[in-house]
């Protein structure tokens, strides 16, 4: 609290950014592709503590499944701002909506490697 007794305003910053992060949240998952990655990975979350036998191994199964949520949002966020430009079909608007596609597949490959290869291991 400053000396008026009001709060920071670094703190109202920071207020303000969850409420937009959640705001996110809850917009995002509307949205098929994610409410079905969010659904696997709720559904996968359990199974990282049973197969995962370190520490380090639960970490790298949570946080694979973290990541495809992640690179989700990323490109939601990119075909939101492509869709809010124009519904005009253009070059870029689709390299930018490939692009981020691809990077969602990435991550899905990258969490189906380190599932396999920790329960292999």
């Amino acid at each position: 609290m400053n000396s008026s007794g009001k709060p920071c305003s670094e703190v109202r910053r920071i207020v303000a950014a969850f409420g937009y992060s959640v705001a996110g949240l809850r917009w995002v998952i509307s949205h098929p592709a994610f409410r079905t990655e969010l659904i696997a990975a709720c559904v996968m979350l359990p199974f990282a503590f049973v197969f995962g036998h370190t520490g380090v191994e639960r970490a790298m199964l949570v946080s694979s499944l973290l990541l495809v949520l992640i690179v989700e949002l990323l490109n939601t966020g990119i075909e939101a701002a492509i869709d809010r430009i124009g519904p005009e079909i253009h070059p870029l608007s689709k390299a930018a909506k490939d692009v981020g596609s691809s990077a969602v597949l990435l991550s899905l490959i990258l969490a189906g490697a380190v599932w396999l290869l920790i329960m292999l291991g």
